[in-house]
């Protein structure tokens, strides 16, 4: 069995609310939650979600004999798309776990320095950071329709530093100026949840179930 979008099950997240907001852009009958590596390699589009920690998520793709498929699906040149742990895992080293990503981005994924996470005005940041926050945008086709700087829901204690600027596509400042967003050819990733994050996320996926890098 194979379906043109892929949600790539591995144990970990929300998965099925993810599936809910792209079948409600793309329609049930395109979206398909998979643990299947055949039927991820077989489908037109594919996305890698979750929630948790990077060395769960790592541990249960290997097991799950997932992490190939990932890594193929992403090498392929189909729209692919990285949602929270899903961005974290494109990147070559976590901190959290000290664990090797999948490597299809160069650079590693850092905890939020709690000590000096302040606000402006000198108040103390919550980790992990949790919420709507703005997202500052670099041109791609998937921030169509969406205005620079709109908010976006996030749940993370961790970041992603990737090693070149081009990568960055989004940028969100809590504390430090960090990257929301990153990708490359047919590779979009974000660390906020578009599938909780209003019509500006629904937008996204939208885009997303449309794009063709």
């Amino acid at each position: 069995m194979s379906a043109p979008i892929a949600v790539i099950d591995y144990g970990m997240g929300n998965l099925r609310s993810v599936a809910q907001a792209l079948a409600k852009v793309a329609g049930a009958e395109r979206v398909l939650v998979t643990a299947d590596p055949d039927v991820v390699a077989k489908a037109e589009r594919v996305v890698f979600p979750g929630q948790g920690a990077m060395p769960d998520c790592m541990a249960e793709l290997s097991r799950r004999g997932l992490k190939d498929a990932v890594l193929a699906a992403a090498r392929a040149g189909k729209p692919f798309l990285g949602i929270c742990i899903g961005l974290q895992s494109l990147f070559a080293h976590s901190e959290e776990g000290d664990v090797a990503g999948l490597g299809l981005f160069a650079g590693e994924v850092l905890k939020f320095p709690e000590a000096a996470m302040r606000a402006p005005d000198g108040s103390r940041l919550k980790v992990p950071h949790m919420g709507w926050n703005r997202v500052a945008q670099t041109a791609h086709p998937l921030w169509q329709g969406i205005p620079d700087g709109a908010r976006f829901y996030f749940v993370h204690s961790y970041y992603v530093r990737p090693a070149a600027a081009a990568l960055t596509l989004g940028v969100t400042d809590y504390g430090l100026a960090f990257t929301s967003a990153a990708g490359r050819d047919n590779l979009f990733a974000v660390q906020f949840h578009p599938e909780k994050s209003a019509q500006d996320g629904l937008q996204l996926l939208r885009n997303f179930v449309t794009w063709f890098p």
